[in-house]
C-alpha cells in the first residue's frame, strides 16, 4: 500500500475514509449516511474507473480561437461534450479571454 493509503482500490467497503471524502460524496448528490444509498454507492463506484481512464486520454478542455465573434474552426469540425459517467446534470464553464 502506498504511504498514508489505508485501502486498495478493491477494498471499496472501506470507503469513504475520512470526513473529507465522505463530504465529496455528500457535494456529488450521494447520500452516503443512508446505509441503502451507501450501498449503492459502493457497487457503483468500481464499475465508473473506465469513465476516469477515457477522460485522461480524451482531455477534458480545449482552447478554440474566436474572431469577430466567430469560433475558428474547421468545416467539418465541431465542439463535443461527451458525458461518460452518466447521464445526470453536468455544469459546463465557459472561459473567454482575449485582448482589445
Amino acid at each position: 500500500r502506498a504511504r498514508g493509503v489505508r485501502y486498495l482500490h478493491n477494498d471499496i467497503d472501506r470507503r469513504p475514509e475520512g470526513e473529507e471524502e465522505a463530504q465529496r460524496c455528500r457535494d456529488n448528490g450521494w447520500d452516503i449516511d443512508d446505509m441503502e444509498e451507501l450501498k449503492r454507492w459502493r457497487d457503483q463506484e468500481p464499475v465508473n474507473a473506465h469513465s476516469h481512464l477515457i477522460s485522461m486520454m480524451i482531455g477534458s478542455s480545449e482552447c478554440i480561437p474566436v474572431v469577430e465573434g466567430e469560433m475558428v474552426i474547421g468545416q467539418w469540425q465541431s465542439v463535443l461534450m461527451i458525458d461518460l459517467d452518466g447521464p445526470r446534470t453536468r455544469t459546463v464553464g465557459v472561459q473567454l479571454m482575449g485582448f482589445g
